[in-house]
């Protein structure tokens, strides 16, 4: 029993040891220093998921996205377009509206609410500090859906 127990707790100390073959350092999790600057940097990217579907039904559109190569933070003008790691913001769109919305808060979520029911679509674009939406990369993306309308009385269980 004695050598059981020696045994397991070897095990268990093995399993959390920094030296571990399976750990995977800060770096690799992380990726690079935020406090380094980074040569030649890899173009931004913008990754969108379509709105949560559970929210949608009640009327609020969350559009969660992913920002690659890109710092999301308020900041503007242009000494900041030489600052690495690059940073830059988004600008969202709501149906081809003549205006948008800078959005630099890098929570990775685009909140919508009000919208009347039917079809919609919201354009996201990476922007640097200057507001010029980059060029040449995967950095704007549309997601279309539709709001859904009111409930009715037909709409009941059992109503055709």
């Amino acid at each position: 029993m004695k050598g059981l127990i020696l045994a397991l707790l070897t095990g268990a100390a093995l399993a959390a040891s920094p030296t571990n073959a399976f750990a995977q350092s800060a770096r690799e999790v992380r990726g690079a220093s935020p406090l380094d600057a980074i040569e030649n940097e890899p173009a931004p990217k913008l990754s969108v998921d379509p709105p949560l579907p559970d929210q949608l039904a009640r009327g609020v559109v969350e559009i969660q996205y992913r920002v690659e190569n890109l710092h999301i933070v308020p900041v503007f003008g242009a000494g900041a377009l030489n600052v690495s790691p690059r940073l830059g913001h988004l600008h969202v769109t709501v149906d081809d509206l003549p205006w948008h919305w800078t959005d630099a808060s890098d929570i990775n979520t685009i909140a919508v609410v009000g919208l009347p029911s039917g079809q919609h679509k919201v354009l996201i674009e990476l922007a640097d500090p200057m507001h010029q939406v980059f060029t040449g990369c995967a950095c704007r993306a549309t997601v279309t859906f539709a709001v859904p309308g009111p409930a009715t009385a037909h709409d009941g269980p059992g109503r055709n």
